[in-house]
């Protein structure tokens, strides 16, 4: 296969599809960075930048034929921002280290490509996640589905300190999945639940929301009622219990952080 100047590929008889780069943000993902690249092994291009990490991350990458940058986290929004135009191409597939591509999805995203719509900014991808030894297919956690796929110059990032997300105005959504590994077990979601609330309260508070003692009380409510009985995570068994009430509590710290976040700042 060959690439013209335009940056597409042809097979010597016929034009094939526009080249890709693979985007991945880093710090200590020795475990899974290989899965992640190797699931996209027909990548034209493979970035990651690296946040310093201390573990084998930036040597497996390079071996695996990525180019490695090192440079000091920004924050995911940022980061991910500078990961994408680091890399080569404008189209680009931006994934988690503890992400990889089912073989269903691979092939999909080839067949899209190859269509070639110029209408297209980018393209949804449905993320299913494994926890608690099951894939967790209800509750808000699937299909979770988010702009992965997309031309970097007619789709941009977006969001605050976390929730951050690619936006852009003519997205498709595909039908098969990333496959996503987030925790560890449940002592790696609670100190990922901590991190996470206290970005979310300071989201809050960079956008002047303030705090409340009505939504400390209600929120944590609300939320359990949202993913275990709207959403159906019930379904997903005990796990799924697990995983409501550990949202209810995550949202319950997020607004305890945002009232401790505002007691500060008036002391300053």
């Amino acid at each position: 296969m060959v690439f013209d100047k335009t940056g597409w590929a042809w097979d010597g008889q016929r034009l094939m599809r526009p080249r890709v780069s693979l985007a991945i943000i880093t710090f200590n993902e020795e475990d899974q960075i290989a899965r992640c690249i190797e699931s996209m092994s027909w990548a034209d291009d493979v970035v990651v930048l690296d946040s310093r990490s201390t573990d084998r991350t930036k040597e497996i990458a390079t071996q695996l034929g990525a180019r490695v940058f090192v440079e000091d986290f920004r924050g995911y929004r940022l980061q991910k921002e500078r990961a994408t135009d680091l890399a080569m191409h404008d189209w680009v597939v931006s994934l988690d280290a503890d992400e990889a591509l089912s073989p269903e999805l691979s092939q999909e995203i080839l067949n899209v490509l190859e269509l070639g719509d110029p209408q297209i900014d980018g393209f949804e991808l449905p993320r299913l996640s494994f926890h608690m030894g099951r894939w967790i297919r209800h509750g808000g956690w699937f299909p979770d589905a988010q702009v992965r796929l997309f031309h970097r110059r007619r789709a941009k990032w977006t969001g605050g300190h976390v929730h951050e997300r690619v936006r852009g105005v003519h997205v498709r959504r595909l039908k098969n999945s990333i496959f996503h590994w987030g925790f560890d077990d449940l002592s790696d979601q609670i100190k990922t639940n901590n991190v996470f609330s206290s970005k979310g309260a300071l989201d809050l508070y960079d956008r002047g929301k303030r705090f409340s003692v009505l939504k400390l009380i209600f929120k944590p409510v609300s939320k359990f009622i949202e993913t275990y009985i709207v959403k159906l995570g019930f379904l997903d068994g005990l796990p799924g219990f697990i995983i409501s009430v550990g949202a209810a509590y995550s949202m319950f710290l997020k607004f305890a952080k945002l009232w401790e976040l505002e007691q500060t700042r008036k002391k300053s």
